[in-house]
């Protein structure tokens, strides 16, 4: 089980370490990975769903009972499922993005794995994402995991964050920098 030196801590660590746990114990960590990714997903794109989470108003059964559809329909696995009971019968909802995300971090780290969080004005094709990978790779010396986002506001180029790194080539970085040395020499 990682320790808590993997840089993972609090309650969502805490969770998140037990889960890492229980499915590597029961060889289902890549099962689990797919389940907490489509959770990340699913609160992502559904304010709705954040504000049920978060809101210590909704009785606990209620916020379990429409969860717990939204999981069993979203296919999500046995354990996975049971695991976000305990977490909502704990009225801890309101940290499972940062569970999911945990789980992650815990994943990557017994895997020797280095996230990546990349942001681009347009969504990467597939052949752009592999190419991206093979150059991080390079340059980091371990394997990569890119998590992919779109941002309309980096008018061009990429932003890639990586551990306390972070290459911005990003056109509208580019463009205030422009800006800035103009007005420093006026």
């Amino acid at each position: 089980m990682p320790s808590n030196s993997s840089g993972v801590s609090g309650v969502a660590g805490r969770y998140a370490a037990a889960l890492f746990e229980i499915a590597e114990e029961r060889k289902q960590l890549d099962e689990v990975a797919t389940d907490t990714s489509t959770v990340s997903i699913l609160m992502a794109d559904s304010a709705d769903l954040r504000r049920l989470l978060a809101s210590p108003v909704i009785a606990r059964e209620d916020q379990w009972r429409a969860l717990a559809a939204l999981l069993e329909k979203a296919g999500l696995s046995e354990l996975t499922r049971n695991f976000v009971g305990v977490v909502a019968q704990n009225r801890r909802l309101f940290v499972l993005e940062n569970i999911c995300a945990a789980f992650h971090d815990l994943l990557a780290i017994s895997r020797g794995e280095i996230s990546a969080e990349v942001s681009t004005v347009f969504p990467l094709s597939e052949s752009q994402r592999q190419a991206l990978k093979q150059e991080l790779r390079k340059s980091i010396g371990s394997r990569v995991v890119l998590n992919t986002k779109t941002d309309q506001t980096l008018l061009g180029g990429m932003v890639v964050k990586f551990g306390s790194r972070m290459v911005d080539s990003s056109l509208k970085t580019k463009l205030q920098r422009l800006e800035f040395s103009l007005k420093g020499t006026a």
